[in-house]
Formats: structure tokens, sequence, C-alpha cells
């Protein structure tokens, strides 16, 4: 564990090399105006499970996100399941001219394991429909000058490996994983040259293992996240050295990790035991991932605290497991570029749990996250708009991690609760801020290559079902062909992608009021065929019924006046 004195001095360091105070003066005076490097590389993202749809059609087998959803036991808010989500397995040219419209150089989303390895297991059954339909869709991609980013696991595992083998609680999904890799690898990488194994595996492991908020559902509390977590890192590992072992010389590709983490803030930037909190919050979170890729182990901070409770616990090993010395040195060095998702900020304060309290990752950390009521809140449980804070992650990252090459894999806002107007005016707030704190980042020296918004489309999120939308294109789940709608945000994005920067206030303003102007025609014409379409809806209602109406009144006048006649 680094002694404290050497933490606090890198605080300190960090805090003098950004400058100002995080309370500092407003926005606009500490707004920085300039240009990216002309290299930098803009776009958006998504994931299969929740766009796709499709969920049983083409030969592909269920998920443990199929499984989890259709279980009935309402673990999802409003019942609600992916089985269509956006359609967008029906709606590629659709979705290809969204992206063209908002002139990004790079898409970023996932492939299905289970749509093309239905059972999981490459041996058991290979689905050529799933290949081909992710074949096109990145020539399709590359056709539009699209440069696709491809993650190969985005949380939905074969329900198949979850039944049979209980998952990522299983080594063998190490091997299971590797092979799926490999024939990714041999049929897409001729075209695909950047890949992702895993996307945000620390919430996967948290809320599927620990809390069981997500799929597979489990609650091994303590246990069952640092376990899945553990064959979770061999996995990448494994994948990463097939590639380079076997495809790298012919595809000249990259391979690396997305790993999300908010930012964490000591209270009293003062005082040891909140800045040593903060550390250990930033390890717990990046580190837990970050640490065994870059350095070969897991943070000592991490095994000393899970360690020390674990023994307090009664338990004769630490709960967190330990590699070899031989799986060390293969982990360690296998990533190309390291994959950096980023929302909020907290700050974080020490507090002791008893380990009596029993085994878990909230009390293992010992600390308190909190946020400040000034923050600007988003309409959401958990997110704030803090953009300082991701300055201080990527410097933190580049710090930490030998100067690697950084791409912002994720990074955006949903739409507030009950809020379905296109004028996401908060939206443009949060890309401004974080993109330009991102800017001075570079501006630092930190090594950032690209940038993926998060995300193109609205779609299924998780256990909040179609609550939260993070869309640039609003998505009318009620109407049979999802159609997509354009929001405020899309054309102030656009702009900055096509300055490549922010020029000066009075272009960068321009944008925004630009922006607004033209939601609010879209506006209008939601309006308008939302009216249209109930019109016609009551028409196939009305018409039917008053045709009825009238032959049943026409047979009774006629029956009448056959009978006035006899």
């Amino acid at each position: 564990m680094k002694p404290v004195w050497v933490i606090i001095l890198v605080w300190i360091l960090l805090v003098y090399r950004l400058g100002a105070s995080r309370k500092g003066s407003s926005e606009e005076s500490a707004f920085y105006y300039g240009a990216f490097p002309p290299d930098f590389s803009w776009g958006v993202g998504s994931s299969a499970y929740q766009t796709e749809g499709a969920w049983d059609q083409d030969g592909k087998g269920p998920s443990i996100w199929d499984a989890f959803t259709h279980s009935g036991k309402g673990r999802v808010l409003g019942g609600d399941t992916a089985d269509a989500a956006c359609d967008s397995y029906y709606k590629v040219q659709e979705d290809i001219a969204l992206l063209k419209e908002l002139h990004v150089s790079h898409y970023r989303f996932s492939l299905s394991w289970p749509r093309i390895l239905p059972t999981g297991v490459r041996a058991e059954q290979v689905n050529r429909r799933g290949i081909k339909f992710y074949s096109d869709f990145i020539d399709a991609l590359l056709k539009s000058n699209i440069t696709p980013i491809v993650t190969l696991h985005h949380w939905d595992l074969p329900q198949m490996l979850q039944v049979t083998y209980g998952g990522w609680q299983n080594v063998s999904m190490t091997r299971y994983f590797t092979d799926y890799a490999d024939l990714c690898f041999e049929v897409f990488g001729d075209r695909v040259k950047h890949w992702i194994t895993f996307s945000d595996p620390r919430t996967m492991v948290e809320k599927g293992y620990e809390t069981g908020l997500h799929a597979p559902g489990l609650r091994l509390q303590g246990t069952g996240l640092y376990m899945a977590a553990h064959h979770i890192i061999k996995a990448h590992a494994q994948a990463w050295h097939s590639y380079n072992n076997t495809w790298r010389s012919k595809q000249q590709g990259t391979v690396g990790i997305s790993l999300n983490c908010d930012w964490g803030e000591p209270v009293d930037i003062n005082n040891p035991n909140d800045i040593e909190a903060a550390e250990r919050y930033l390890q717990f979170c990046l580190g837990w991932f970050a640490n065994p890729i870059y350095a070969g182990d897991y943070p000592q901070v991490m095994k000393d605290h899970i360690g020390t409770k674990s023994a307090e616990q009664g338990l004769e090993m630490s709960r967190l497991p330990t590699f070899s010395l031989q799986e060390k040195s293969y982990i360690k060095g296998t990533s190309d570029f390291l994959g950096l998702g980023h929302f909020t900020t907290r700050y974080i304060t020490q507090r002791k749990y008893s380990s009596h309290q029993g085994p878990s990752y909230h009390n293992d950390r010992d600390l308190v996250e909190l946020v400040d009521p000034h923050w600007p809140d988003m309409g959401s449980s958990w997110l704030y708009s803090v953009p300082w804070g991701f300055r201080r992650l990527l410097n933190f990252a580049q710090t930490q991690y030998g100067d690697p090459p950084i791409h912002v894999t994720e990074n955006g806002a949903p739409q507030k609760l009950h809020c379905t107007q296109f004028c996401d005016e908060w939206r443009i707030q949060y890309l401004k801020g974080y993109i330009n704190e991102m800017l001075k980042a570079i501006k630092d020296g930190v090594n950032v290559r690209g940038y993926t918004s998060w995300s193109l489309l609205d779609k299924f999120e998780w256990e909040k079902g179609y609550a939260d939308r993070y869309g640039f294109y609003y998505v009318e789940f009620n109407v049979r062909n999802k159609p997509r709608y354009p929001k405020a945000s899309v054309w102030y994005y656009k702009e900055i992608i096509t300055a490549n920067g922010f020029p000066n206030p009075r272009e960068v303003e321009s944008w925004r009021l630009k922006a607004l102007e033209t939601c609010s025609i879209n506006n209008q014409m939601l309006a308008t065929e939302s009216l249209l379409r109930h019109m016609h809806m009551a028409s196939e209602i009305v018409v039917p019924t008053v045709c009825t109406l009238s032959i049943l009144i026409a047979a009774l006048l006629i029956t009448l006046l056959l009978r006035s006649h006899s």
C-alpha cells in the first residue's frame, strides 16, 4: 500500500496541475476555446441488447438478459423487455443515415454473443445468419466512411453458459470467451481495427453478482463479484494474446477494454483520511480492472482492505482471489489503449464499516459517497453534471497507468423524467462542459485519441427499462416501426464535430440557439404526427363501426317495411 504521504503528495500535485479550485469561477470565465488534435475521432455508441430487438430471430440464442426480463419477477421497471427495443436489427440503413447526419467518424457498437454462438460454445453451433448480419453492418459503416469500434461483450452472456456453468463464476468462461473472440477476429478482423473486449465490467459484476439488480440476478455478496471480475480479467488477457499472436500481424488492429468510473473528490482536501478514501474509491472502481492490466496485479489497497476484513470475518483466505506469478506476467500489458467511460462525480469521505456487518463490496471500501446539492441535477437519481471531475479522472488515468492512449468510450446524460420534448438544452450544457474539460485534459498533456458520446438512440436501459433516455435521437417506442426524431443536441454535437472544438464564444452560442430553434420545429412536427396517428386510429375504429351500424339500421328499416306491407 502506498504510504499516506505519497498519496497526499500525488493529490497536491494533481490539484496544482489542474489550477483553479473545484468551486472556482463561472463556467464561461473558465471555458477554454480551442481545437482538438487534427486526427481526433468523434463518435457515438450503443450496445446490441439495448437496441437490436429480434431477440429470437434468425437463429439467435437466448441471453441472460432475455431470461432475466422474461422471468416475470418485476425486476425491470414497468416489466419492460428488450425483445423489440429500437428494432435496430431491421433498421440498419436508417440508423446509418442518422450517423451520417451527425457527421461522426466512428460508431461504437457491440456484437451479441448469443446471436453469433447461440449456446455460447463455438464447437457446438455457429450461427451464419448472425455473422452475416454483423458483416453486412460493418460493410455498410465503412461504405459511409464510419469506422467501426466493436465491443465483444456488453453484458448479454449466452443463457446456456449461465445455466450450464454458472456464468462468470466459472473459470471455463475464459476459454469460451476466447473461442468467441477468436471467431470474431477471424470473420470481421479484416475490416475491424478497433476491438473492445468488455464494456464496464465493474457494473456488470457488481449489479449482476452482488446486488442482483442486473442479469443474472445473483446476490453473492462480497464474493461473487470478485470471482466474476477475476475470470473476466483473465478472459480479456487471453483474447488480447490470441489477437496478438495470431491476427495482429495480418490485420494491424488494436485491442483494449472499456472501464467506467466516476471521479472521487476528497470532501476535505486538507484531511489525509479523506484523501486516502478518495484514492481508495478510485482504486476499487478503476484500479480493480486497470491495475492488473497495466501493473500485473490488483491495487494494494484492495488486497489490504478485503484481506483484513476477510480475516476479521473468520475466513482463512481473502475474498479477493489472487493471481499466480505466471498469471500476473501474462495479464500485464494486455491493452493497446485504455477505454474510459465517465458520467459524473462524487465527494468522498472515510467511514469505517464493521466487518461484522457481513461481506460486501460497499463495506470493503470503508467510505461514503456524497453529492453537492448545488450540482445540476440531470433528472436521474445518480447523475449530476460535474464537468471538472472528468478532467481530473483523465489526468489520474494518465499518471496512474503510464500515459496510455485513451479513448473515451462512454459519456452522456439521460433525458429528464417525464420529458418528451426534443429541446434537450440540459444535455447541450452537459456536452459542452464535459467535452471542454476533455479538451483541457488534452492541453494538460493527456493522450486522449477519441470521444464516444452515449448514445445514438434512446434504448432499453437495463433495470430502468425505457424510463431513462440517453439518445441523441428520440425513439417512439409505442409506435410499431419505432420512428426516430433528432433532439436539439444532435445539431449541437454536429457543430462541435465539424469545428473539431470550440472556436469562439459567439459561434459556440450560435450553435445552441440554432439547435433550440430546430428542435422547436421538430416538436411541432411530432405533435402533428401524433394527432394524425390518433385520427387514423380513430378512423380505423369509427368507420367500420358506423358502417356496421348503418347496415344494421338499414336491415331493421327493410324488415319493418316488409312487415307493414304484409
